[in-house]
């Protein structure tokens, strides 16, 4: 009974999702006759200012089976990320893939990040990154082409929060770029 309730949550919240991102054109309830496939296709990269360590904490949120045949073309290589053979070489690949898709300014300067580590919880996989040295943040820029060499209906989106104050942004594919101001 607790599973059902559970699921009928996740639907409704996912229903909730669809229609604050104006996801319901592209939304296709065929695909849940197969649970490999999903009816669209997002990633979510939440940036943290965090003002007493002086770091921006970065977490990129990805649907696992999206994300590991990207990691697979992109490698060469079979990647399971739910049991990986070889989690420190997995963690290479994931951190090389979003670098190279994911890029941010603070106040106009680029950033370099570094990775921290990865987890799959549920459909989704996590990729952690932080930023050190960073006081204090009046504006970021951000590039995000995560899963644009997956998919044409990419979706993604971005969070900031600077000073307690959360900003949020949806980028349809192609388009790559963002900025908030705080």
């Amino acid at each position: 009974m607790a599973e059902l309730i559970y699921r009928w949550f996740a639907v409704c919240s996912l229903w909730f999702v669809v229609g604050n991102f104006g996801l319901a054109k592209s939304f296709n309830v065929l695909t849940f006759a197969n649970k490999d496939f999903h009816p669209f296709y997002i990633s979510v990269v939440e940036i943290n200012h965090n003002a007493a360590d002086k770091t921006l904490e970065i977490s990129c949120k990805i649907f696992t089976n999206d994300f590991e045949t990207t990691l697979e073309k992109n490698y060469k290589s079979k990647v399971d990320l739910s049991n990986p053979k070889d989690k420190p070489e997995v963690g290479k690949w994931i951190s090389d893939y979003i670098k190279k898709h994911l890029s941010i300014k603070a106040d106009s300067k680029n950033v370099n990040f570094s990775y921290l580590g990865f987890e799959k919880e549920e459909e989704a996989t996590y990729s952690y990154f932080q930023v050190d040295d960073v006081a204090s943040i009046k504006k970021i820029d951000v590039t995000n082409s995560i899963l644009h060499d997956f998919s044409d209906q990419q979706i993604n989106i971005i969070h900031c929060m600077v000073g307690g104050k959360r900003q949020s942004t949806k980028l349809d594919y192609p388009n790559v770029q963002a900025s908030f101001s705080y």
